[in-house]
């Protein structure tokens, strides 16, 4: 099992979880292409991003774990499992204003994390205790979600 925290900033409340390989479709987009609403919406659901939207601005402190069991940790057990898709392994975690737009992706001087994962598909679980985010990755099969409204936690 791999696990480690971070820290970010966001002045969107809103956090992003995605392989940099499925936006590239979003490189010549308008930095904010993520805030309306179907357009947020059909990318989460075709496993390309998780948009985490946390109900306000400021700073987060987020625990990350891969290949725990999605069973494991403290929560409140109205989590969701949400799927993402990891073409590259080259995962972004943090803001999302820092998400891949206007002829820029993330990279280390942007708040958040770089992962290196193995490509597949991937369940996660994220809860929310304040102002501390836990995510639990495992891979998975499926790798889309069927969605009607944004996530929010």
């Amino acid at each position: 099992m791999r696990q480690a925290s971070f820290s970010f900033i966001t002045d969107t409340a809103t956090m992003c979880i995605y392989d940099l390989g499925t936006l590239k479709h979003r490189l010549q987009d308008t930095v904010d292409w993520w805030s309306i609403p179907e357009d947020e919406l059909a990318e989460v659901n075709a496993g390309h991003c998780l948009f985490i939207n946390l109900g306000t601005d400021g700073a987060y402190d987020v625990d990350w774990s891969l290949n725990a069991s999605l069973s494991e940790g403290e929560r409140t057990g109205e989590e969701q499992i949400y799927y993402i898709n990891v073409p590259t392994g080259k995962i972004f975690m943090g803001a999302a204003e820092d998400v891949t737009a206007d002829e820029l992706e993330p990279d280390e001087a942007c708040e958040g994390v770089l992962l290196e994962l193995e490509p597949g598909s991937y369940a996660c679980i994220i809860w929310r205790e304040n102002n501390r985010i836990h995510v639990t990755m495992e891979p998975s099969v499926k790798g889309s979600n069927h969605l009607e409204d944004l996530i929010r936690i």
